[in-house]
């Protein structure tokens, strides 16, 4: 397992992603790596949270000539994929915009991602409303130069600080376990994003 977050939380429902690196022994012998990330939904019990269903990430194929913009992401040293996340890069399942920002960010923070696409609930949890991840349009985050957003010793001021530059670098809307100033159109913060920060961008180019 890479990290855990949150999907959503609504009520007694909830749904957490679980990122996951996986070996395999092929017939030959060799060790083949992959991996998933798992939508874990649960449902409050009298005795406790219970996983009621499991959903899976399902990436598409690679592309046959990803782009300068796929190719530069998923090699670049401070940004780092979970199997499903750069599965989903490499099959072109992130808009170009989220790139760009992935990238300038990359110039001034390591980065780990959690989620993408695939892995992800198809709608913003407990609602009609297609998620920006669906769309292919966002990107999260669960670690910052190595420093998990969950923690409590992480400092405010990078995670602060990253958020403030992935809004410069163009999304529209950035989660993370704090409101920043106003809020405004651009930051949010709720429950489920005390343990990840959240990017999303509203341009398909």
């Amino acid at each position: 397992m890479i990290a855990a977050q949150y999907g959503g939380l609504a009520g007694d429902h909830a749904s957490v992603l679980v990122p996951l690196r996986q070996w395999r022994r092929a017939a030959d012998g060799s060790v083949e790596d992959g991996g998933a990330t798992v939508d874990v939904r649960l449902t409050r019990a009298p005795s406790g949270w219970q996983v009621c269903d499991l959903h899976p990430s399902r990436p598409g194929r690679p592309l046959a000539r990803p782009g300068a913009l796929i190719r530069r992401t998923v090699t670049h040293d401070h940004i780092h994929l979970p199997p499903a996340a750069d599965a989903d890069i490499r099959a072109g399942h992130l808009h170009p915009a989220p790139l760009r920002a992935l990238l300038t960010l990359a110039e001034s923070y390591d980065i780990d991602v959690s989620v993408v696409h695939t892995g992800h609930p198809r709608n913003v949890f407990g609602t009609s409303r297609l998620s920006d991840h669906t769309r292919m349009r966002a990107f999260d985050v669960w670690a910052v130069n190595g420093r998990p957003v969950s923690d409590p010793t992480t400092p405010h001021a990078l995670i602060d600080g990253f958020m403030r530059a992935a809004a410069r670098a163009g999304a529209y809307r950035v989660g993370g376990p704090r409101l920043l100033g106003r809020g405004g159109e651009v930051f949010f913060t709720d429950r489920a994003h005390r343990d990840h920060l959240h990017m999303a961008f509203d341009s398909d180019e």
